[in-house]
């Protein structure tokens, strides 16, 4: 086997250096709970090998660790993303990522980020949940025009499947960890979205931007090969 060729060995972690070649996508850095040692030998391990390095759920600390080794990277404290991206690929297509409320920007934010880091164009619609259905209407003619809708919403979760029957296209729900005791930490808008009477839509984890924004993505370009 050619296992040198498709593993970096860090002796703590092992890069998946073929992982672009076989999916399309380049390996992602889950930075939560990482060592400083390891987070920093990893973001070095893969801008050397591949020239660029995304990673999800970063800390201010974090990016301070990466930034003194690479001053060209870039975090945003609200998705908390953290990447070194010299040459930004070209943005093709469309997704539309849409939130019920402000709270849950943080979390469309992240597939929002992670969409154009891999080359899709993306129209935000925020602050549009059931409680004001106006907002979402009179941007709907917009949403109509993405190859895929990724919904983000916490509370009950209602806003998956309005949007599932407005569009044609795939409509990635993705429940978050908003709201009141009885949400139980995003199970109630999860358990609400799975149990949607609209067709097209597909779930993802609690809080999981970046699922979501990683699917999108595949559908989109599918739809702009």
């Amino acid at each position: 086997m050619l296992m040198d060729e498709r593993v970096k060995d860090l002796g703590f972690a092992k890069l998946d250096m073929e992982r672009e070649e076989r999916t399309g996508f380049a390996e992602v850095i889950f930075c939560q709970g990482k060592k400083d040692d390891h987070l920093t030998a990893i973001y070095k391990s893969m801008y050397e090998s591949c020239g660029c390095a995304f990673g999800t759920r970063a800390s201010e600390h974090q990016y301070e660790l990466v930034k003194a080794e690479f001053p060209e990277a870039v975090y945003d404290p609200v998705s908390r993303i953290l990447k070194i991206e010299p040459h930004p690929a070209e943005q093709k297509g469309l997704i539309a990522v849409c939130c019920a409320g402000t709270a849950d920007i943080p979390v469309a934010e992240e597939a929002a980020a992670t969409a154009e880091y891999f080359g899709s164009r993306v129209l935000r619609v925020y602050d549009a949940g059931v409680s004001g259905l106006h907002r979402l209407l009179s941007r709907v003619d917009e949403i109509r025009e993405a190859n895929c809708v990724i919904a983000v919403a916490g509370m009950e979760g209602a806003l998956a499947s309005v949007i599932g029957g407005l569009v044609k296209n795939p409509v990635i729900a993705v429940p978050t960890s908003v709201g009141y005791g009885a949400s139980f930490g995003g199970l109630s808008a999860l358990l609400t979205m799975v149990n949607s009477c609209a067709n097209g839509v597909a779930v993802v984890n609690i809080d999981n931007g970046y699922g979501a924004g990683y699917m999108a993505v595949q559908i989109n370009r599918l739809a702009t090969k």
